[in-house]
């Protein structure tokens, strides 16, 4: 391989290696000159190639920055665009919140004014019902008679005589559920009492109420 085909430095062109001639005096202010020639070449590419890749360092940081400005803005962005699904959202359930607010008020209305009209029929019928009271005598002591006889057939005749101690340990057990259910049952009927007769006097007094007005509002056209 000769010199020519040897790579050569990217920074530094080759300089040739000064021969000393034999029998000559030696130029020691040349060689020094060359040496300062050279390490001023090497400076020279080394300076060259740090502005290189200070200028390569700043065009990667403004493209990083572009970047993470980029990334910013779609994120502002996504941000503003759910705030406007959920103001929507919200809308929405508080359009539903009244519309249902509508539906039941005006299911209201509508058992009131049912109420109202089954309370005016029971007030005109409560003058045929002071008449049926000398009957009411009668059909209570019937509904005595048949409460008596319901009671008596749900009576169970007890019979031990002939039990031993785990028959007489199932029956207590089986008398003692029988009670519970019976108790159950009363008090699910107490309760409904209660809720009727709750109810009846609820929408009598409505009915009073609504009948003073209503006479109040005559007496005042009288009046004109």
């Amino acid at each position: 391989m000769t010199d020519d085909s040897k790579p050569k430095p990217k920074f530094a062109p080759p300089i040739a290696v000064p021969k000393i001639p034999e029998g000559e005096k030696v130029d020691f202010d040349d060689i020094h000159r060359k040496r300062q020639e050279k390490d001023l070449t090497e400076l020279q590419s080394l300076i060259e190639a740090h502005f290189i890749q200070r200028k390569k360092d700043e065009e990667e940081l403004i493209a990083l920055v572009n970047r993470i400005e980029k990334r910013r803005a779609e994120r502002a962005e996504q941000q503003r665009v759910r705030a406007e699904l959920e103001k929507e959202r919200q809308t929405r359930v508080a359009e539903e919140k009244e519309r249902k607010e509508q539906e039941e008020a005006r299911k209201k209305q509508d058992e009131d004014a049912k109420k109202k009209k089954a309370l005016t029929n029971m007030t005109q019928q409560y003058g045929g019902v002071q008449q049926r009271d000398g009957k009411k005598g009668a059909k209570k002591q019937t509904e005595r008679e048949k409460k008596r006889k319901i009671l008596a057939e749900r009576r169970k005749a007890l019979i031990i005589d002939h039990l031993n101690e785990d028959k007489l340990k199932e029956k207590a057990n089986e008398l003692w559920q029988w009670l519970l259910t019976l108790e159950a049952e009363k008090f699910d009927l107490t309760e409904t009492l209660k809720r009727q007769k709750y109810d009846i006097n609820l929408l009598l007094a409505r009915v009073q109420d609504h009948q003073s007005a209503k006479g109040r509002g005559k007496a005042k056209g009288r009046v004109r």
